[in-house]
This record gives structure tokens, sequence and C-alpha cells, in this order.
């Protein structure tokens, strides 16, 4: 099963603690999904959202559930999830990262099937599927026009240029 069959998106991971009162900084950030208000799910666990600081890049938050340093320390490291029906609509030709792992990835045209998404790696210049093969190494494939030739979320499938990639069939 894919994510994209979940009801929750990841928000950005529980990070260090910052100060004494249970604040944080988040890793892994997608800040429009980390409003002051909003609720979140930690584990089993929903909190709202009770102090939000830092920049969209560097966000610094408090939830209800944790009002202590060492609370927070317990967390780290966890997923911090949204309600999907809270994320703002998506571009055309955008997607969720929890949309793509788990999609079959192939070269249709070459009648090739290279393997599953197993994440979605940020890079400096795109952002990029990492997709284990198996035999030879995992393979990425950077989100970009010349590379991805289509993306159907409800098919779980991809479609890629491997030539595009320096791949022989």
């Amino acid at each position: 099963m894919t994510a994209a069959t979940s009801d929750w998106l990841e928000a950005g991971r529980i990070g260090r603690p910052h100060g004494l009162d249970g604040s944080f900084h988040v890793t892994l950030p997608r800040a429009v999904l980390l409003t002051d208000g909003a609720v979140v799910r930690v584990g089993e666990q929903e909190s709202e959202i009770v102090r939000r600081s830092g920049t969209d890049e560097r966000p610094i938050l408090r939830l209800a559930l944790a009002s202590s340093r060492e609370a927070i320390e317990e967390l780290r490291g966890q997923a911090l999830t949204v309600p999907r029906s809270v994320a703002p609509p998506l571009e055309e030709e955008e997607w969720y990262a929890a949309d793509l792992v788990g999609c079959e990835v192939v070269d249709a045209q070459a009648g090739v099937t290279v393997g599953r998404v197993r994440e979605l790696i940020g890079l400096p210049s795109c952002e990029a599927l990492a997709v284990p093969r198996e035999t030879g190494p995992e393979l990425l494939v950077p989100l970009v026009k010349d590379c991805v030739r289509s993306v159907d979320i409800a098919g779980s499938r991809i479609d890629i240029d491997l030539a595009f990639l320096g791949e022989t069939t």
C-alpha cells in the first residue's frame, strides 16, 4: 500500500530541544503544514501547536503535549503529521512525498521495471526519487520534466526516461 491512501501527511520531525519549555527545532519541515494552532500527530497522540517561531526553513515549535526539555527529548526524531484535509491544494504536477513513496518506477518505452520509490530526497538543484534496484546501485531519479514522463498517483506508477539518466536497457 502506498502512502497515497493515508489521511495524514508528514510535516517534519521533532529535532533538538530549544530552551526549557518544550520548544524544539523541526527537521525536514514542510512549513506550510506547520501553522500556529494546527493539530499535529506525534505517534498516536494528537496535540496542538501552541507556539511557532523561527523561519520556514528552520521552524521552532512548542506542542501542548510537551512542556519541558526532557519531555520533548523523549519524542526527538518522531514524525509530525497533519491531516491531509488541512493541506493546501497542490498545483498541477505537484505531489506530496508521501504519495510518491512506494510507487512503481518504470521506463514504459523500454519496457523496463526499475523498482519502487523508497524516499524523496532534497538535492541542491531539485528533488530526486531514491529507487533501490534488485541488481546494481540505487537509482536517483531527478524530478525534472526531461526525466519524468508521467506520475500516476492513483495507479501508483511513475514513468521515467532511463536514457536521460545514461542508463542502457
